[in-house]
């Protein structure tokens, strides 16, 4: 079985499904409320271990009553917690997120600076049986740390790259395979193809950029084209990204080459579209 370590943000998500999103001073009725456990690493790390891995995620959770509903959505996929503030008593993060009939969605967030990531041990045991890491940028020292870590042992390391964050370039330095969706800007960029020729300046072998329903361009030290996504009715795009990100670690995992595990990871993420939420395409 492979292994998998995942490292960044988990949340609560409160998700509201609607006719149409609310103008200003107005407020809509629902047509139905779910609470998900998500963030970037976490939907990864789900994925990850349904598709047949074993995922290890190392986030900050806490010992909030609300932080059981994260300990207990990880429990019932077989994900590893390695909590970074076992301590933290408050409110978990909370994001609230509102979806249309077209699947288009908003989402309000306090991401990462809701909880204090406390400089975590590294888990020798973890490191000795992973295939891959993926960062998504929150708790960024963390990241670094870890990513460099694993880095130092020839792990590949993957850069979950949703926008950019302080501290994102001394984390590329440690990356091999960097997955930006079309926001991620560093401020030197204004194009695609500033992205691209600077994340090669940052020593990153192997890039692709998601665009929604678009192709995934990629670029490697072998190839560069695209990918394209397969077409289906979307019922809802929300955690698409990561569930992306986590087909790809399994893919390439298990051996199969760059584009390779785009391909399957685009036909995994495009599936993920057809159903509400995060975890139904899964049943």
């Amino acid at each position: 079985m492979t292994n998998g370590i995942f490292v960044g943000l988990s949340t609560i998500d409160v998700v509201y499904a609607v006719d149409h999103f609310p103008s200003p001073n107005k407020k809509v009725v629902a047509l139905s409320q779910d609470v998900h456990v998500g963030g970037p690493a976490t939907n990864a790390s789900i994925t990850f271990s349904h598709l047949g891995g074993a995922a290890t995620l190392v986030t900050a959770v806490g010992r909030h009553p609300l932080a059981n509903l994260v300990r207990q959505e990880l429990e019932r996929y077989s994900v590893r917690l390695i909590d970074l503030n076992p301590a933290f008593d408050d409110v978990p993060v909370i994001s609230s997120i509102s979806v249309n009939k077209a699947g288009e969605r908003n989402i309000i967030s306090a991401n990462a600076t809701r909880v204090t990531a406390l400089a975590a041990q590294l888990d020798e045991a973890a490191f000795k049986q992973a295939s891959v890491v993926l960062v998504d940028g929150h708790y960024m020292q963390v990241c670094q740390t870890w990513a460099g870590t694993a880095h130092a042992r020839g792990i590949p390391v993957v850069f979950d790259g949703g926008s950019w964050k302080d501290g994102t370039e001394e984390l590329l330095k440690r990356v091999e395979t960097a997955i930006c969706s079309a926001d991620f800007l560093p401020p030197t960029c204004a194009t695609e193809n500033d992205v691209l020729s600077y994340l090669k300046k940052c020593g990153v072998t192997n890039i692709a950029i998601t665009r929604g329903s678009e192709s995934v361009r990629f670029v490697s030290n072998v190839a560069s084209g695209v990918v394209q996504v397969p077409q289906v009715q979307v019922a809802d795009t929300m955690g698409a990204g990561d569930i992306f990100h986590g087909a790809f670690c399994y893919y390439s995992s298990i051996g199969l080459g760059f584009v390779e595990a785009l391909q399957s990871a685009t036909r995994i993420a495009a599936e993920s579209c057809r159903f509400r939420g995060t975890r139904e395409w899964m049943k």
